[in-house]
């Protein structure tokens, strides 16, 4: 019986995990600037199926969210954000946290964040046909591209102290004062 209750538990946190997921990427049509915002919420969802289900049931609610994106997620942008980097990097963060050496670490997660952005955008481009999203930059100049990735890059950095933190705040907080009394 507790068996079944804890199973469950699990494919509950998975698809309400996944809906919300989908519900994050599917408002970035509705609100324009939230294009970057909500694909890196959105991946912030999956912490607690990774702590509490595991790692291969997180894989699983990415790709459902990512499978079903495709097809019901308007901006185009966001839902490529998501699949190429936001779905899996929180999935993926304390695995490269074992890495002995902090340099290291921290040169692998900064080299696989801006080979997912460039990939996302030359398929962007490329594969889907859009090339006016480089007209976007405007005024910046032929350096733009290098700016933004440079911006991107500080974001991304201020994106793993923040994910690092929460799931220190869930673990240490939230597990034990608020799931404590449901489970």
């Amino acid at each position: 019986m507790n068996r079944t209750i804890k199973k469950s538990t699990q494919v509950a946190l998975g698809g309400l995990s996944t809906a919300l997921c989908l519900l994050m990427l599917f408002m970035t049509g509705m609100v324009p600037f939230a294009t970057y915002a909500l694909p890196a919420l959105a991946g912030i969802v999956l912490i607690p199926v990774v702590i509490e289900n595991g790692y291969k049931a997180a894989i699983m609610v990415y790709v459902a969210a990512a499978i079903l994106s495709v097809f019901l997620v308007p901006d185009r942008e966001a839902m490529l954000l998501f699949i190429a980097f936001f779905g899996y990097y929180p999935i993926l963060k304390s695995k490269l946290e074992k890495i002995p050496f902090r340099f290291l670490e921290f040169l692998i997660k900064l080299v696989l964040f801006n080979f997912a952005v460039v990939v996302s955008y030359l398929f962007i481009i490329y594969v889907m046909g859009i090339p006016d999203i480089l007209t976007e930059f405007g005024e910046f100049g032929r350096y733009s591209v290098y700016i933004l990735l440079g911006m991107g890059n500080f974001v991304f950095v201020v994106y793993d102290f923040v994910l690092t933190n929460i799931v220190t705040i869930y673990v240490k907080w939230f597990r034990p004062k608020i799931l404590r009394k449901t489970q």
